[in-house]
C-alpha cells in the first residue's frame, strides 16, 4: 500500500499559487452546434505564450459568469489559463446566454461533442482537450465519454454520481432515485433553483456584441417565487408541488413519474454499463455526497470497458470525507456536520495540475507514484492509498441482527454481532406516512430547509418506537469498515408495498451516534428495478438495502450500529403503503412492518472489515 502523493498540510508552496502568465478573456463567443443553435462560451488565453495550446473545457447549466472570478478558493479558468492552457467555459443549451430550448440533460452529449470539435479546429488549439467540473459539470463529462472523441485526452469529474442510470444494478437515474425511492428534498431543491425551462437571453440570431452586453440589459435568471422547501416537501400529491402559477415550467413531472426502466431515460446518456471508453479519468467524490457508490462504479466501469490499455490503466479515484463539491474545502480541523474528523486536507490542486500536465502537455512523469485510489478513513482521520477498491486488506464479513423482539429505539434489546441467530422473535413497528422519521444529516439537501449535511447525532431519532436499533457491544479492538455496505433483510408487512430504510452509525462512548451511510429500498422493487412485485400480508420476503460505500474506523469503546425503519423524510419521498404510485396520492394507510432475524429468516449487514490486532 502506497501513500497519497501530496498533502496540503505538508506543502509550503503549491504549483497553483504561481501564475506563469497574464490572462486575456474573450467573453460570450457563440459556438455553433450541428442544428444551428449557438452556445455562449467564455475563452481564457495565457498572454505571451506562443504555439498551439491544450484546452480545458467546462460546460455548465449554472451561469458561466460565476467562473469569471476564482470561486471559493477553487482552481478556475483564470488559474488554469495562467498555467498555459486555453480554458473554455460554456452555458449549456437553453441556459443564460446560450440559445436553444433547455431540458434537463437534454442535448448534453452531442453539444459536448460539437464543442470539442469546434475547439480543436481553432488555430490556437493543440488538438487536445481536457474536461473539468463538479456535480452536473462532472456528469456531462462522463455521459459524453462513450462518444470516444479522440481529442478528449482526459476528464476530471467531481461528485458526478448522477451520471449513472443503472450501472452495477443501481438504478439512480441522475441521482433522482435511491432504491426505487425519489430523492425528494435534493431534487425538489434542484428543480426549484435550476430546473426552469425559462431563461431570459437575447433572441436567436443576435450578434456576438449583443450577447457580450446581455448582462447589462437584464438578469439572465428567471425570477423565482418565495417558497418554503420544507413545507413543499410535505405537499401532497407530490407531483403537484411545482404546479403553481408563479412557478416556471420544468421537467419535474417527467422525473417524478417515469418508471425506472422507461427508455426515456436513455435519451440523456446516463451510463447503463455497456458503454465503451478510451479516456483517462480522475474521479473524485465524497463520503457525505449522493452517488459516491455510483462514482466508484463509474471508475470500475471505465476500466472494465476500456478499449485501450492506456484508458484501462489510467483511471484514478479520490474519496474525500466531505459534502457535495466541498472536497477542496477541508481544514486543519475539519468539522463535518457535528463530527470532528481532524485534519482532512488534501492537495487536490496539485493533483489537478499533475493530471492535466500528464495528459494535455505530455509530461510522462507527472502522475508517477500516485496511487490509483486515495481515500480518507473517518474515525482514524487519515488518508490512505491503494491500487484497488475495496482495499485488499479488508475482508467480507456479516454482522447479524438479534433481539428478543424488543429492538424498538435505542432503549431496546437489539444486538449486532458475528453469530448466526437462533430461535428469535421478530421486531415490529408501525410506519405512519403522516409522521415519518426525519432525515438528519447525510448528503446534499437531505432536510429540504436547514442544510444539515454531513454527520449528526442521531439520538433524537433513536428514541422513536418506529426505529429499530441494533448495536454491537463496545468494541475491544478497533474495526475499519472500508467498501460497500448492504443490509440483507427478512421482512413482512401488512401493506402491499412499503419501504425499508437503514443507517450505519458510529456510536461514541458518550452516546453520540453519528450517521456514516444510509440507504432505502421500496419493496415492490426487491426482485429488480425493472418490475414491480407486491407483497402478501404477513408473508416473509427477502430484500437488500444498499447503503452505498464508506470508509470508517470504529475505535475501541465505540459500537457499530444499524438503524432500521421505513422512512427518512424529506430526503426520500414517503411510501403511502397502498401499492399505488405514491407521487399522485393524497391518502395513505399505516404499515405494520416486521424485521425477522431467526435461523430460518436471518437478517445481516454485509461489510468489508479489518479488525485491529493486539
Amino acid at each position: 500500500m502506497s501513500n497519497p502523493p501530496v498533502f496540503t498540510s505538508e506543502t509550503e508552496e503549491l504549483p497553483f499559487g504561481r501564475p506563469l502568465y497574464e490572462v486575456r478573456k474573450q467573453r460570450s463567443v457563440l459556438v455553433p452546434m450541428r442544428d444551428g443553435v449557438r452556445l455562449s462560451t467564455d475563452l481564457y488565453f495565457p498572454e505571451g505564450l506562443e504555439g498551439p495550446l491544450p484546452v480545458i473545457l467546462v460546460r455548465s447549466p449554472y451561469d458561466k459568469r460565476g467562473w469569471r472570478v476564482e470561486y471559493y478558493g477553487k482552481p478556475g479558468p483564470l488559474w488554469f489559463a495562467s498555467q498555459g492552457y486555453v480554458v473554455a467555459v460554456q452555458d449549456k443549451r437553453g441556459k443564460f446566454e446560450s440559445e436553444g430550448q433547455y431540458s434537463f440533460c437534454g442535448g448534453d452529449v452531442l453539444d459536448t461533442e460539437d464543442t470539442v470539435n469546434w475547439l480543436v479546429a481553432q488555430d490556437w488549439s493543440s488538438g487536445k482537450v481536457g474536461m473539468f467540473g463538479c456535480s452536473y459539470l462532472g456528469e456531462i463529462q462522463i455521459r459524453h465519454a462513450h462518444m470516444r472523441n479522440p481529442h478528449v485526452a482526459a476528464i476530471c469529474p467531481h461528485a458526478a454520481g448522477g451520471a449513472v442510470r443503472a450501472a452495477d444494478g443501481r438504478y439512480s437515474n441522475s441521482a433522482t432515485r435511491t432504491g426505487g425511492c425519489m430523492e425528494l428534498a435534493q431534487m425538489l431543491g434542484w428543480f426549484f433553483q435550476y430546473g426552469s425551462k425559462v431563461t431570459y437571453h437575447p433572441s436567436t440570431g443576435a450578434d456576438a456584441d449583443m450577447f457580450a452586453r446581455t448582462e447589462a440589459f437584464f438578469s439572465l435568471a428567471p425570477k423565482l417565487p418565495e417558497i418554503d422547501l420544507g413545507e413543499a416537501c410535505r405537499h401532497l400529491p407530490t407531483i403537484d408541488v411545482m404546479n403553481r402559477p408563479d412557478m416556471p415550467p420544468s421537467d419535474w413531472v417527467d422525473f417524478m413519474t417515469r418508471e425506472l426502466s422507461d427508455p426515456w431515460w436513455k435519451e440523456f446518456g446516463f451510463l447503463d454499463g455497456d458503454e465503451r471508453f478510451v479516456t483517462p479519468g480522475l474521479h473524485v467524490n465524497n463520503w457525505y455526497d449522493y452517488g459516491v457508490a455510483q462514482t466508484i462504479d463509474t471508475w470500475k466501469l471505465f476500466q472494465q470497458n476500456a478499449d485501450t490499455e492506456q484508458a484501462r490503466d489510467n483511471q484514478y479515484l479520490v474519496l474525500s470525507p466531505m459534502n457535495h463539491c466541498h472536497h477542496e474545502m477541508a481544514s486543519e480541523r475539519t468539522i463535518l456536520g457535528e463530527r470532528d474528523i481532524g485534519d482532512a486536507r488534501f492537495d487536490f490542486h496539485s493533483l489537478y495540475f499533475r493530471w492535466f500536465e500528464r495528459w494535455l502537455k505530455g509530461d510522462p512523469n507527472a502522475m508517477d507514484d500516485v496511487p490509483k485510489v486515495q481515500y480518507f478513513v473517518m474515525g482514524q482521520n487519515i488518508w490512505k492509498g491503494s491500487d484497488v477498491w475495496p482495499p485488499n486488506y479488508v475482508k467480507p464479513a456479516k454482522l447479524f441482527l438479534h433481539s428478543e423482539g424488543r429492538a424498538n429505539s435505542c432503549h431496546g434489546d437489539g444486538l449486532l454481532d458475528f453469530d448466526m441467530p437462533g430461535d428469535e422473535p421478530e421486531d415490529s413497528f408501525v410506519y405512519d406516512p403522516a409522521h415519518p422519521v426525519p432525515s438528519r444529516g447525510g448528503p446534499v439537501c437531505t432536510t429540504g430547509q436547514d442544510g444539515l449535511e454531513g454527520a449528526f447525532d442521531q439520538s433524537v431519532n433513536e428514541v422513536r418506537q418506529d426505529v429499530l436499533v441494533y448495536s454491537t457491544e463496545p468494541l475491544v479492538h478497533g474495526i475499519e469498515i472500508s467498501g460497500p455496505v448492504t443490509l440483507d433483510i427478512a421482512v413482512s408487512s401488512s401493506a402491499p408495498d412499503t419501504d425499508i430504510s437503514a443507517k450505519l452509525i458510529d456510536v461514541y462512548p458518550d452516546g453520540r451516534a453519528f450517521n456514516i451511510q444510509e440507504g432505502i429500498m421500496r419493496l415492490r422493487y426487491r426482485e429488480g428495478f425493472e418490475k414491480q412485485v407486491f407483497m402478501e400480508k404477513g408473508k416473509v420476503y427477502r430484500a437488500r438495502v444498499d447503503l452505498q460505500e464508506t470508509s470508517n474506523w470504529f475505535a475501541p469503546g465505540h459500537r457499530i450500529r444499524i438503524e432500521v425503519s421505513s422512512s427518512s423524510f424529506p430526503r426520500f419521498d414517503r411510501n403511502m403503503n397502498t401499492g399505488g404510485r405514491n407521487f399522485d396520492e393524497t391518502e395513505w394507510q399505516l404499515a405494520h412492518n416486521s424485521i425477522h432475524h431467526s435461523a430460518d429468516h436471518p437478517s445481516w449487514l454485509n461489510v468489508c472489515i479489518r479488525e485491529d490486532e493486539d
